[in-house]
């Protein structure tokens, strides 16, 4: 059985390689925007403009939600933590990339730029439990899928 560790260790590794989730506030749905990082922090950024719905509603940090799904379906997660905007100037620097200029007309210095911070909290995750050996087993009669899923789903203080 994984330790919450292991669940944690692969939900950072999945999201920093596949980079897209979908965030929302309690007064906003969940839309996809692509994540960013900033070394080895525990900390998910993303790039918005100021006139999108999200931006909009953080005059102060809020209580948030992230879901991820990997692109290969073998994790899932739901993330609970704080948005924030977080405007720093040299942390910008840091994440601007020519994908994100892309969008930014003015570059870094586009009056409609806003980073938002997403701090996690706590998280549920999920990894795949539909291996082949889980297959076979299910095929030939032997043991319980809802038991061989069990050591597959963990909640995860991200902190």
């Amino acid at each position: 059985m994984p330790d919450n560790k292991e669940f944690e260790t692969k939900f950072w590794e999945s999201i920093r390689s596949d980079m897209t989730a979908m965030v929302g506030l309690s007064d906003v749905h969940p839309r996809p925007l692509t994540a960013q990082f900033d070394g080895d922090a525990k900390v998910v950024y993303f790039f918005t403009a100021s006139d999108t719905e999200l931006a909009e509603s953080l005059s102060q940090a809020k209580e948030a939600t992230l879901v991820y799904a990997a692109k290969g379906h073998d994790l899932f997660a739901t993330v609970q933590g704080t948005l924030a905007v977080d405007n720093d100037r040299a942390l910008i620097d840091r994440l601007w990339n020519r994908f994100v200029a892309a969008w930014f007309e003015g570059g870094k210095d586009d009056p409609k730029l806003r980073l938002l911070r997403f701090d996690p909290a706590e998280a549920e995750i999920w990894l795949d439990a539909s291996s082949l050996v889980a297959g076979v087993k299910m095929f030939l009669g032997m043991g319980d899928p809802k038991k061989d899923y069990e050591d597959h789903v963990a909640t995860v203080d991200l902190k």
